[in-house]
């Protein structure tokens, strides 16, 4: 079982345009991203899906300096992008992961994965049931489910954020969910807005670049408490208006 984690990522963010490029203590957001995705033992291989529009030849380029494979597809159809990236590496199993959460943490991605693997799922993830900080999503998804998905999926809203369709379709799909121990849905550690780059800046400035793992975050801020006041005002996009 190949499993694949790809890392969907476009220059052409609405709110914070460039951000997967931005600097986050001394290495892009997206660099920061791949390097923690590097630490999860669960993954064979890690593949970026980014765009066929000249702006992401940036993507493409940062990759080639990161040593990871990168995939060129579709803007909008992300469905599409990640059903051909997938198919472009044989990946039985993808990890579905944004570029923009940088705090995205190995263990969790490892234990969606187990959940994945032990309940014989045909997509299991940390956010069909949200009790995780809102960053810390992982989408782990059968190839022959996705495929499904790509025939099936007709709302522009389930082509663009790729997985809509099979966790809103129970009866076709075996789901399974990870949850957490206590509800932290209140944590928004995603970067989409500048006062969500602040947050995240702030949090490697006091943890530093290693090995730390979302539970040291939660730590972090129960010490200082005005930390998340950085980006608390900020709203979260609705899925189904895209």
């Amino acid at each position: 079982m190949k499993v694949v984690a790809i890392i969907q990522a476009r220059m052409g963010s609405t709110r914070l345009p460039g951000k997967v490029l931005l600097d986050l203590s001394g290495k892009t957001v997206l660099a920061r991203v791949i390097e923690r995705l590097r630490r999860a033992k669960s993954v064979d291989e890690l593949l970026v899906a980014t765009t066929d529009r000249p702006e992401d030849d940036a993507i493409v380029e940062a990759c080639d300096r990161l040593s990871v494979a990168s995939f060129r597809g579709k803007e909008n159809d992300v469905l599409d992008r990640y059903h051909q990236a997938a198919l472009s590496v044989d990946a039985d199993v993808i990890v579905r992961i944004t570029s923009d959460c940088p705090l995205i943490d190995p263990e969790l991605v490892d234990q969606t994965v187990r959940t994945f693997t032990s309940e014989a799922a045909d997509y299991a993830s940390n956010c069909l049931d949200r009790r995780y900080p809102r960053g810390l999503d992982t989408e782990v998804i059968r190839a022959q489910a996705l495929a499904r998905a790509w025939r099936e999926a007709r709302q522009p809203y389930e082509r663009e954020h790729v997985t809509p369709y099979i966790h809103e379709h129970p009866a076709q799909f075996k789901l399974a969910s990870l949850i957490a121990d206590a509800d932290y849905s209140h944590h928004r550690w995603t970067v989409d807005t500048p006062e969500d780059l602040e947050l995240v800046r702030a949090i490697y400035q006091r943890l530093g670049p290693g090995e730390f793992l979302w539970r040291d975050v939660l730590t972090l801020l129960d010490r200082e408490p005005v930390l998340v006041e950085l980006n608390r005002g900020v709203p979260q996009k609705v899925l189904h208006t895209g």
